[in-house]
């Protein structure tokens, strides 16, 4: 328990005075280098888990949960264990073209629905979805908007695609070509989706890319794609001989580096808290030396040694604890409204933060983990109490007559 005493004392301390003024100056720096640690700490963080979180729905928002491949059979997805953990199941295939417009062409990855199915996608609900007619009918494709900018396309052009299948002609084999136009445009967030891959009827795909039913995979949305391992397992028991593959398995080198990332982003940060906590010795270490005659009383007039460590414990604490109060605050309210911060600091400075073609986002995500800011937070104070206990420990040891015989 710390008595009334231990408190007051604590205080006094704390309170500035003129005479202290280079310990003040100490003190203040401490508190500011806790609290930027702090700060920095809660905004790489909550970018990050922003980052990831964005990340993951585009990327789920434009694959499936879930896909089964088959090479050798059509695939039966007539299943009561299947049904019962799907949301949507979803036949697809997918080939490679060149897309030619006017002088200009691009390799594109070409992906196959069935007309009934096309409108099913997340993709095609969501409100950056461009173009009335959401079905895939014969000879009509549905570009990414990245594509249409770098094509010059608009709904109702119409583009040549050539297959990467041939047909066999008197003078040799010569690739397909077709003429299609495009009905819709769609918009995943992503720009390398966006920009490469293009929807069409799944029966043109087959007839156009020299493609048969056995080539189809099965695309899977599940109604909690959270758990996507245990989920992975359970349609691996439905489907044993088929390749089964998820949209973390094709995202794995992706997922793995930002995880280090993360990691090894945390370590450096937390520097700065542990440089800023050892300041706190530096200030504690001038105050109990600016004090000693004020120990020495204490000493005299019957204070314990317990006593003198609390109090100068407390005094390191309370810089600590309230400098990281104040960075969670500033950490927070900067997490909160980093990409207000990022367009004011674009727009001012012309410059780019944040370029769609490195992150694959339009605006800088951010998203608040508690859990991490606990952690945070515990890691600052936990910093702050170890360096506190050696200044406490020397002002208790401190011999009163020696102090005093001199005064």
């Amino acid at each position: 328990m710390i008595s009334t005493l231990e408190k007051e004392i604590t205080f006094r301390f704390l309170k500035a005075r003129k005479k202290d003024g280079f310990l003040n100056i100490i003190s203040i720096f401490s508190f500011i280098g806790i609290s930027l640690g702090v700060a920095v700490l809660i905004i790489v963080m909550s970018v990050m888990n922003g980052f990831r979180t964005e990340l993951v729905n585009k990327i789920v928002g434009f694959n499936a949960h879930v896909t089964v491949s088959s090479h050798e059979k059509s695939i039966d997805f007539k299943n009561k264990n299947l049904d019962l953990i799907s949301e949507n199941l979803i036949l697809s295939n997918s080939s490679e073209a060149i897309i030619i417009r006017e002088q200009n062409s691009k390799g594109i990855l070409l992906r196959g629905y069935l007309e009934k199915d096309f409108s099913k996608l997340k993709l095609i609900n969501n409100e950056n979805f461009y173009g009335k007619n959401k079905k895939l009918n014969k000879d009509y494709i549905s570009i990414g908007r990245e594509l249409s900018f770098s094509l010059d396309l608009e709904i109702g052009d119409n583009v040549t695609i050539m297959s990467s299948s041939g047909v066999e002609t008197i003078i040799g084999k010569l690739p397909k070509q077709k003429t299609f136009t495009v009905i819709s445009i769609f918009e995943s967030g992503l720009v390398e989706f966006d920009n490469n891959v293009i929807f069409l009827n799944l029966k043109t795909l087959e007839d156009f890319s020299n493609l048969s039913e056995t080539d189809r995979n099965l695309e899977i949305y599940l109604k909690n794609p959270q758990d996507i391992e245990k989920q992975k397992k359970i349609i691996q028991n439905i489907f044993p001989n088929d390749l089964i593959y998820t949209w973390a398995d094709m995202n794995k080198s992706l997922f793995s580096a930002l995880k280090v990332e993360r990691n090894v982003m945390f370590i450096i940060l937390s520097l700065i808290i542990i440089v800023a906590a050892f300041n706190i010795i530096s200030g504690l270490t001038i105050l109990v030396k600016n004090k000693t005659k004020d120990i020495a009383i204490l000493k005299s007039i019957g204070v314990l040694n317990n006593s003198i460590i609390k109090i100068f414990f407390l005094v390191g604490i309370i810089i600590g604890t309230t400098a990281t109060f104040f960075g969670i605050l500033v950490g927070i309210t900067f997490s909160y409204y980093v990409e207000n911060i990022r367009e004011f600091i674009s727009s001012t400075f012309d410059l780019t933060l944040f370029p769609e073609e490195i992150y694959f986002l339009s605006t800088m995500p951010s998203e608040i983990n508690i859990s991490s800011i606990i952690l945070i937070s515990i890691c600052s104070i936990l910093v702050t109490i170890v360096v506190s206990i050696f200044p406490a420990m020397k002002a208790s040891k401190l011999d009163p007559v020696k102090s005093l015989k001199y005064e």
